[in-house]
């Protein structure tokens, strides 16, 4: 099997999983009891804290440990609305946000918020100019995400926190794909709220993240009981979290090299994949995106058929967002950057992990070239594009 979906869902790597091991058997006790035994428990939660915030350049008191990326983008943003609702009900984000982001907005706006969503260019990257023009009195967060989630193109964080700065509005980032894989500094890109999520970086599922920095003052997304500073209730998930902080302190480690080698082969991929099979596009950045991300559309064949032969192969593949996979419409994110409804419907994922190899890339493209050409020649739109090409001629 080669497994190219690595956006959608990381294997925990084998330093992870000795680091989680004694907290399933061994340490298994509640980190929030009192006696000796769950003292161990916290103890490593507390350092989960500290590794996952040294990563980004935060307080280990700014992190709050939640089931994942989503929990952490609808607790932000509903959480902003509701504590910030008397300065104002105005909130900007991107049309290319994750849906965990975008059904949160579509939520308070039912609640009686605004909100404006901003246009992108050909290539993903939000309009700086469009994003200033949408400012209001009233407008009390801005959320746009660190790097999109299907076409990797990466945001330029850094000045959109100095405009939320310069205006004295919130800003929130979904950082799910990029927390880890690129260098984020909170205090440098001037993010108030910072969403990540640990089996993008090859810890288990169920662990995430909330970064709330010290000023911001929200309530509580959960209601029970007194875990994380009493902010969200809700029995510590160890082992996740355990495991969130061994991915983050790895990642801190091998950032460098871990993406330098992932560019090289992404790279590799994206040149194969334009130069031997006609009638693709990359989609997004072709170089400010994310280390391990290659996004294509290929005219006159459906995405689905697409993944369906990869899967016979034994290569595993995306569409888009793993969330939004058994949708039959277009991505909301191609169609945002200008493609047309049947080019945006042949478009295919691949995501690297720092373990894929060469061969793995050599063998994609060769069986991406036999099935692309395969379905194509069943294809009446392709046969009647070559018609006409040959009447031109």
């Amino acid at each position: 099997m080669i497994y190219l979906d690595n956006a959608a869902t990381t294997k925990v790597s084998e330093e992870v999983f000795a680091a989680i091991k004694p907290f399933f058997c061994e340490q298994y006790a509640n980190p929030s009891a009192i006696y000796s035994f769950a003292g161990k428990s916290m103890k490593a939660v507390d350092e989960a804290r500290h590794q996952t915030a040294d990563l980004i350049g935060a307080d280990a008191k700014e992190i709050y440990f939640t089931a994942g990326g989503s929990e952490a983008d609808n607790w932000a943003i509903k959480a902003v609305a509701e504590a910030y609702q008397n300065k104002g009900k105005h909130i900007i984000t991107s049309v290319i946000e994750h849906h965990a982001v975008l059904h949160t907005c579509q939520y308070l706006e039912k609640q009686g918020f605004e909100v404006t969503y901003i246009q992108v260019d050909e290539y993903g990257r939000v309009k700086l100019d469009e994003l200033e023009q949408a400012i209001r009195p009233d407008t009390i967060l801005i959320s746009i995400m660190a790097a999109n989630n299907e076409i990797g193109t990466i945001q330029p964080i850094q000045e959109i926190g100095a405009l939320a700065r310069k205006h004295g509005i919130l800003f929130h980032t979904d950082a799910v794909q990029a927390y880890g894989h690129i260098p984020m500094n909170v205090d440098e890109m001037n993010i108030d709220l910072l969403s990540a999520s640990g089996h993008k970086l090859y810890a288990p599922k169920g662990a995430g993240l909330l970064y709330i920095r010290k000023n911001v003052r929200i309530g509580a997304y959960l209601h029970g009981g007194a875990q994380e500073r009493g902010r969200r209730a809700g029995t510590h998930n160890t082992p996740g979290i355990v495991g969130f902080g061994a991915a983050a302190k790895a990642a801190a480690e091998k950032m460098a090299e871990n993406a330098e080698k992932e560019i090289a082969l992404r790279d590799y991929l994206i040149q194969r994949v334009l130069k031997e099979i006609p009638y693709s596009r990359l989609n997004g950045d072709a170089v400010n995106r994310l280390p391990g991300n290659a996004h294509f559309c290929f005219r006159f064949i459906e995405g689905e058929s697409l993944l369906i032969l990869l899967d016979q192969k034994g290569i595993c593949a995306s569409s888009g967002s793993a969330c939004t996979s058994g949708s039959l419409d277009p991505s909301h994110v191609l169609l945002a950057i200008g493609l047309p409804h049947e080019i945006a419907h042949g478009s295919l994922r691949l995501t690297l992990s720092a373990e894929t190899t060469k061969e793995e890339i050599d063998f994609t493209v060769e069986q991406l070239k036999e099935i692309v050409k395969k379905l194509r020649d069943m294809s009446p739109l392709y046969e009647d594009f070559v018609k006409q090409e040959q009447k031109v001629l």
